[in-house]
């Protein structure tokens, strides 16, 4: 049976995760810190802790991965469309023949891969208070999607 100090401690792991809105890295500073605490008497804040780091690391993989697809797409089409004529007027730019017609396939996959990376962020924020609910409440909880990074 889990403490309520376990209890508290492995909560305020998952919690932790939501400093990254406030502080850079954080939520792989704190939860690691709130972890390395009391990973060796606690079993529950070690698994609680290790679920925790496997998430924020699988998301990071995932962002990535997203943000490899997004950016080479846009600057791609960006600068293909882009003719060598352009005219300055008057410290005005004017672009001409702008045209996304040849790769509105790749402006989408670019645009799919910029809505599931919001997507993420969103179900991350939700999942990590649902995690400290269900932690709070003394039950185990394994976040989807994770890749088992730490055992």
């Amino acid at each position: 049976m889990e403490t309520t100090t376990e209890k508290n401690i492995a909560t305020f792991t998952h919690l932790s995760a939501l400093t990254q809105y406030f502080i850079p890295f954080g939520n792989y500073i704190f939860p690691i810190l709130f972890w390395t605490s009391k990973k060796e008497s606690s079993e529950f804040v070690d698994h609680h802790g290790k679920q925790v780091l496997n998430f924020q690391l699988s998301l990071l993989l995932y962002s990535l991965v997203l943000i490899l697809i997004a950016v080479p797409i846009f600057l791609i089409t960006l600068f293909n469309n882009i003719p060598l004529e352009a005219v300055v007027n008057n410290h005005d730019f004017t672009f001409r023949n702008f045209n996304f017609d040849g790769n509105i396939g790749l402006l989408t996959i670019g645009l799919v891969s910029v809505l599931i990376f919001g997507l993420l962020k969103v179900a991350e924020f939700f999942l990590i208070i649902y995690a400290s609910i269900k932690t709070s409440n003394g039950e185990k909880y394994k976040y989807p999607i994770t890749i088992p990074f730490i055992n």
